[in-house]
């Protein structure tokens, strides 16, 4: 039997990159999976490569930073799938910017959809992973977020997106404490440089720097990340996986 049978994972900015490899990675360890993002063609193509491997997925799409939306789509989720064992927090964005300069609506996209985003799919979820806690045979449930090195390294440039990253970091810690005695394991999964395409929305002068800055790196894969992820939540409920550092094997920071 597959470590997750019997599961249902909620995965946010499900539509490429990070997400899309854990809904599959998750889907392969028998959960059903639940996908969140705003493009519905990607969430629909991600749903049918699950599908096409044997597994099951629900394409809902929701906007992270916005609550009513965050909500409305947990709520179809334990309608139509019947409960909610696991949610990953993975939808993100990252900008760039000196803080002199940096467009203020940048800092603002990134508050919305990095740190506003996570804290409104864990408000949703998490009554629905208590009573899957309490009820499975598992014993347990989980919330992972996926964070980053800048989580932990603060760098020229990048001031406000290490700021989002080191506040999840902090709510995922508080939040793993509150919760101890509801079987509900919480953790951080903390990826440095990927090969997706995060860095796309970047504009060019900062693109071209972090090209020139990762050029002769290898990077990691979105699957890495997955399989980082897919370990936290498939130990035995005896077992907290609470934080996961993985880097590319030439990163220094």
């Amino acid at each position: 039997m597959e470590a997750l049978s019997g599961t249902v994972a909620v995965v946010t900015g499900a539509s490429s990159g990070i997400g899309a490899a854990t809904a599959v990675t998750l889907a392969a360890r028998g959960a059903t999976v639940a996908l969140l993002a705003r493009r519905v063609d990607r969430l629909e193509h991600v749903a049918a490569t699950v599908t096409a491997n044997g597994g099951r997925a629900l394409a809902v799409p929701a906007d992270v930073a916005d609550a009513d939306s965050v909500r409305a789509a947990i709520d179809r989720i334990v309608a139509e799938l019947g409960r909610l064992d696991i949610l990953v927090n993975n939808a993100g964005l990252m900008r760039m910017g000196r803080a002199v300069e940096a467009p203020l609506s940048d800092w603002e996209a990134l508050v919305s959809v990095n740190v506003l985003g996570t804290l409104y799919a864990t408000r949703a979820a998490l009554p629905h992973l208590i009573t899957a806690a309490s009820d499975s045979a598992r014993g347990v449930a989980d919330v992972v977020t996926v964070s980053s090195t800048a989580g932990r390294v603060a760098r020229p440039g990048t001031a406000v997106y290490s700021l989002t990253k080191f506040g999840i970091n902090a709510f995922t810690e508080g939040l793993r404490q509150e919760v101890l005695g509801s079987r509900v394991r919480v953790g951080i999964v903390a990826p440095g440089t990927v090969d997706t395409e995060i860095s796309d929305g970047l504009r060019p002068e900062y693109r071209e720097a972090f090209e020139r800055q990762t050029a002769d790196m290898v990077k990691l894969r979105s699957e890495d990340v997955a399989d980082a992820v897919a370990y936290m939540v498939t130990r035995d409920r005896r077992v907290a996986v609470n934080d996961i550092l993985i880097r590319a094997a030439e990163q220094t920071w």
